[in-house]
């Protein structure tokens, strides 16, 4: 992004409101992301953070495939959880919610997991590579961002987190990856 001069700061500070408001409303339509965070604050008043997050675990949870889904694969699997990973990242954008973004994504593995363990273990190890790759890389994410969090916050997910660890060192393809990215068997 390129910097303003000066001068056409002072231009700019200098322009009708009215044709200031025409150039920021053209503006703002060209970044969806700024639209998303507008609306939540602008909008929502900044107030429904916690409804939003509760939407999204719906979605995860609608939008999960059933366990013993015929169609299912290690690739089907990864396609949905990269949809609801794109889904919690627009909710972090627009809203700030840090421990949302834990929150979720730990209820996402876990909910993976969960529902399709027996599913995964019938694939080779090819299979599941690139989605074990995408396990372990979503963990060693998060497990940083989770640190940096008050304490006091960390009993809202430090039991599901250690589930997915667990799930992690126990099944052989992200039991690999995690001994690469050296992820802990237990998080605090």
């Amino acid at each position: 992004m390129s910097k303003i001069g000066d001068s056409l700061k002072a231009a700019i500070i200098r322009m009708p409101v009215k044709d200031k408001d025409k150039l920021l409303l053209r503006l703002v339509a060209k970044d969806q992301k700024l639209i998303q965070r507008l609306e939540f604050e602008l909008l929502e008043g900044g107030e429904t953070r916690d409804e939003r997050a509760a939407d999204l675990r719906q979605l995860i949870m609608a939008n999960m495939s059933k366990t013993g889904a015929e169609y299912l694969t290690p690739g089907y699997l990864l396609m949905e959880m990269r949809d609801i990973s794109g889904r919690i990242t627009e909710h972090v954008n627009a809203t700030k919610d840090k421990l949302g973004d834990i929150v979720l994504n730990v209820f996402m593995l876990e909910t993976a997991f969960n529902r399709h363990y027996a599913m995964l273990q019938r694939f080779s190890l090819g299979r599941n590579d690139t989605f074990a790759k995408y396990v372990t890389q979503r963990m060693a994410t998060i497990l940083p961002k989770a640190g940096k969090l008050d304490p006091d916050l960390h009993l809202e997910f430090r039991k599901p987190l250690n589930a997915v660890l667990d799930f992690i060192w126990e099944f052989p393809p992200t039991r690999y990856y995690a001994e690469k990215k050296m992820l802990p068997r237990k998080w605090m």
